[in-house]
């Protein structure tokens, strides 16, 4: 099997797996898919020099790519906390509740909405985290302690107002 065809069938899996942990990243398709096509992109040129299982690899270069992107990030519209007042029930409760979650994930610093991210969306274990990130595993630990204690006191949060 040569180069091109190992990347080309290592995308084809797992493409839809890393999609989903950009989205969650940057809570956008289009900028998710711009994420993801930029990482494999920077692993394409990489991709001779990776002997292990290129996941975690791809990954790490994602979150590093996710975490640089400031300057991409448009900043013109800014959600508003007060909206107009709408007559008769809101039949999309729930969505809102969920979006409230969203809104408050996007406000943790980047850092730690990654660690999120990757711990309660991903799944992996700190060990992976900390290997994804560049990181060591107590900055894993404290970067969730700090981001976890920040959603507890959004106010955004409350049971009546995101989970009622």
């Amino acid at each position: 099997m040569t180069h091109s065809d190992t990347f080309a069938e290592f995308v084809a899996t797992r493409s839809p797996r890393l999609l989903r942990t950009a989205y969650l990243l940057t809570h956008d398709w289009g900028q998710a898919e711009d994420l993801l096509q930029t990482s494999l992109v920077k692993a394409w040129s990489a991709w001779r020099r990776i002997d292990a299982d290129p996941e975690p690899y791809v990954r790490r270069i994602l979150v590093n790519t996710y975490a640089t992107w400031w300057r991409r990030r448009w900043r013109g519209e800014q959600p508003t906390a007060v909206l107009p007042e709408r007559a008769g029930s809101d039949p999309h409760r729930n969505v809102d509740a969920r979006d409230e979650v969203w809104r408050a994930l996007g406000r943790l610093p980047r850092r730690q909405r990654a660690v999120l991210v990757l711990r309660y969306f991903e799944d992996l274990s700190e060990a992976q985290i900390a290997e994804a990130m560049g990181v060591s595993v107590g900055t894993v630990k404290s970067q969730a302690a700090k981001a976890l204690a920040r959603l507890r006191l959004d106010e955004s949060l409350t049971i009546e107002g995101a989970f009622a």
